[in-house]
Formats: structure tokens, sequence, C-alpha cells
């Protein structure tokens, strides 16, 4: 449809408002983009509408990611799976993580298969990644591509021996990769699971010592996909365990802070790769690709950056398929600046406009 403001340019329905007046940012704008993004929310009963901002006798302020939620008591987080419950702010369900996991044989289709050691290895040698599908996330992204991370009614639940036996009872697990929705909201159970992982595969290696000692992380790689939002010391410790396991951590790229810190911490200390980025061409709304290629080249120019093809999802389901048009000039602007630029969900080309 045409930008209700401005009839020129094009907007996604739930939106009725383009890329250039959200920027310009008029009041009708601002306005719209709120209703939208409460409207997408009305589905999801055990969701907060909007960010908690509470100033109620006994809200708690939960700092797992950048939204700082105040959550009011008996209330949740924006992501909906932290709560406030006797004067302090703690998982919605203590001690288990909201959580879905499954093997995929390797190679997968992740985002970091195209330059992952484990992903480039030969197939066919019974390797498996165990995927994490986590709920809750701190953003409401209206083109998100796994939407039911939202959906808490009775949600699946695992402990954290039950999660790791998994690992144990399956010794061609060669990675474990946390993703969603996004990992921050449940970044707690996530270390103390990967700890637990890691001591279960090596016989009960005291991962605490050996990470002192600088003797390595036995056991399977870990890996995240995080949208970069989390506590910056929960993120540190979580690309820690990446770094020293050899496995990748994974930015779509929305927040830079935590991105520059692993970059400057980690990156060119191991001969393969731990930190990437991605950006979903989302037709009309995503044309920064050539700043955020600049902003990765000043940490690295060798940082891997993958450009995903947008697939109409979610609230934007009335967009179309990343033009091949934008996808070239995206991998035009991101090349000019790094030296390693993928395309993603390429497959999808075929189908797209010019």
């Amino acid at each position: 449809m045409k930008c209700t403001i401005c009839g020129r340019g094009e907007a996604a329905r739930i939106l009725g408002v383009c890329l250039r007046c959200t920027r310009e940012g008029p009041v009708e704008a601002e306005e719209l983009i709120r209703r939208g993004h409460l409207r997408s929310r009305e589905a999801y009963p055990h969701l907060p509408p909007q960010v908690p901002r509470s100033t109620e006798a006994g809200a708690r302020v939960c700092r797992l990611c950048s939204n700082e939620c105040s959550i009011p008591p008996g209330g949740v987080g924006y992501c909906g799976v932290r709560r406030c419950r006797d004067g302090r702010v703690e998982e919605i369900y203590p001690g288990r993580g909201v959580l879905v996991a499954y093997e995929d044989l390797l190679p997968t289709n992740c985002c970091a298969s195209w330059f992952c050691p484990g992903s480039l290895a030969p197939a066919g040698e019974g390797r498996a990644n165990l995927a994490v599908f986590m709920y809750g996330c701190g953003f409401n992204c209206l083109f998100c591509q796994n939407e039911s991370h939202r959906r808490l009614e009775s949600p699946p639940l695992s402990g954290i021996d039950a999660f790791a036996e998994i690992v144990t009872k399956s010794p061609r697990t060669d990675c474990v990769c946390y993703f969603g929705g996004s990992p921050e909201p449940q970044l707690p159970f996530a270390l103390r699971a990967s700890k637990r992982i890691i001591e279960a595969r090596s016989g009960g290696a005291d991962y605490e010592r050996d990470r002192r000692s600088g003797d390595g992380v036995p056991g399977p790689r870990i890996c995240w996909e995080m949208n970069g939002s989390g506590d910056p010391a929960l993120v540190r410790r979580a690309a820690e365990l990446s770094f020293r396991s050899g496995g990748i951590v994974k930015f779509d790229l929305k927040a830079f802070e935590n991105f520059e810190m692993i970059a400057e911490e980690f990156v060119g200390k191991r001969e393969a790769q731990i930190l990437t980025a991605t950006t979903l061409l989302v037709p009309g709304y995503v044309d920064e690709v050539e700043a955020i290629a600049e902003f990765i080249e000043g940490l690295s120019p060798d940082i891997p950056y993958s450009l995903l093809v947008f697939h109409p999802d979610f609230w934007m389901k009335d967009l179309p398929i990343t033009p091949r048009s934008q996808a070239a000039r995206s991998l035009e602007a991101a090349r000019s600046h790094l030296r390693r630029v993928y395309l993603g969900n390429r497959d999808l080309l075929p189908l797209a406009p010019p």
C-alpha cells in the first residue's frame, strides 16, 4: 500500500508508513508505528503489549536486555519469559528452559554454514547439530521469521539435566546452537546448560578450572544466534564459551555495542572465525547495508557478513520477496567494505521481482 502520510512511498499494511516518513519522525508516523506494534501483540495474551515501565511499589527492573523492563509484582517482561515475583526478577519457570531442542545432521542451513568448520567438513559422517529453539525475545520485529517463540500459553519446558542428556546420549552431536526468538532473555539458563553439556561430554571435567587455566573447553561447539541486545557480562560469557569450544556467535545486527565488544576481545585470536553478522533485506525498509558493512569493517574487514533474502512472513506478508535488484545493490555495497560477504536464502531469488 502507499504510505498514509506522504502518499508516495510503499508501506506494509501493519504500519501504513514508509521508511522515509519513519525516519523523518513526524508525530503521525510514530503513532502509526506504535499502533502497529500493539496490534501485532494482541494474539499473545501472555505478552505485555508494551515494554513494562511500572512505577508500582514492588516493581523490579530486569537487566537481561537493553529494554530494562520495570516489571510490576506478578507481571512479566516484554519477552514473556521473565517475571517479577517476591520482590525479584526471575525466570518464569525457575530452573527450566522454555525451548525445543532437536538434531539436524550436518551440514545444516544455519547462517554460518558457508564458512563454519563444522558444516564444511565432509557430509555423511553422521555428525549432528543440536538446534535449540528458545522462546522469548526482547524485540517485536514485524517481519519475524520465527513467530512461534511468542506462543507461551503452554510452552515446552526442559530442565538442565534432561537437556544435557540429549547430548550425552548422542555422541554424534558436534555443535549446539541456541537461536529463537533470541537467546538473550534465557541466557542464564543457556549458560548453565552449556556448562553441564560440556562437563557431561568430558566425563565430569571441571569447566571452571579449565576455563581459568586456559586448557580449552572439551565437548561440542557452542554457538549462538542473537539480536545483540543482551546484558554485556552475560553476552561476553556466551562468547567465551564459543571461543574456547570452537563455536560461532552470530548477530542479526540490531544492536552494536556487544558486537563491538566481542570483535575487540576475540576476533583474530584463533584461526577459525568466531563472529559473524547478518542483515535481512526487508523490501522498502532496509537500505543501510553499506553503513553496517562500514561499521563491521572498522572492527575487521574479515568478519563474515551474510545478507538474507526476505521471505514474506508474520505481519509483513504483504511485502514481496527481496527484489533481485536490491540483493545485487546490497551485495555490491557490502563487498566494497568487507572481504567475506554471502547471500543467504538465494533459492528464493527466482521467485523475486527484478
